[in-house]
C-alpha cells in the first residue's frame, strides 16, 4: 500500500519561512511528477508547485520567487520551502504523486492527508 504523509506545517507570522517535507513509504517502483496544492478556507484546492524526474520546475505565480520545491530521494521526495510567507498562503498543503507500484505497468495518483499552514500575525 502506497502511501504520501506531509510534515512541516504549523503557525507563522507574515514574513517567515516553513519547509514542509512529503514521506513516501509502501511497496514503490518509481516516482515520476510530484507536486504540492493547497486548500485555502472555503476555496477549490490549487496548484502550488510541481517537478518533474528531471527537477524541472514549475511554481503558482502566486509563490513564485519565495517558494523552492526540490527533490530528494524515494523516502522523503520532495520538500517546499516558502520564504516569505503572507497570510494569503494559509492552506492545507497536500503533496501528489504519480508513482508506479513494485510489480504494476501503470503509474496512479496518489495524493497525502494534508498539513495545515496558517500565516497570521
Amino acid at each position: 500500500q502506497v502511501q504520501l504523509v506531509e510534515s512541516g506545517g504549523g503557525l507563522v507570522q507574515p514574513g517567515e519561512s516553513l519547509r514542509l517535507s512529503c514521506t513516501a513509504s509502501g511497496s514503490i517502483s518509481h516516482l515520476s511528477g510530484m507536486a504540492w496544492y493547497r486548500q485555502a478556507p472555503g476555496k477549490e484546492r490549487e496548484f502550488v508547485a510541481r517537478i518533474n524526474v528531471n527537477s524541472k520546475a514549475e511554481y503558482a505565480e502566486s509563490v513564485q520567487g519565495r517558494f523552492i520545491i526540490c527533490r530528494k530521494n524515494d523516502k522523503n521526495p520532495i520538500d517546499l520551502q516558502m520564504k516569505s510567507l503572507k497570510p494569503e498562503d494559509t492552506g492545507v498543503y497536500f503533496c501528489h504523486a504519480l508513482i508506479r507500484a513494485r510489480g504494476d505497468v501503470k503509474y496512479d495518483e496518489y495524493w497525502g492527508q494534508g498539513t495545515q499552514v496558517t500565516v497570521s500575525s
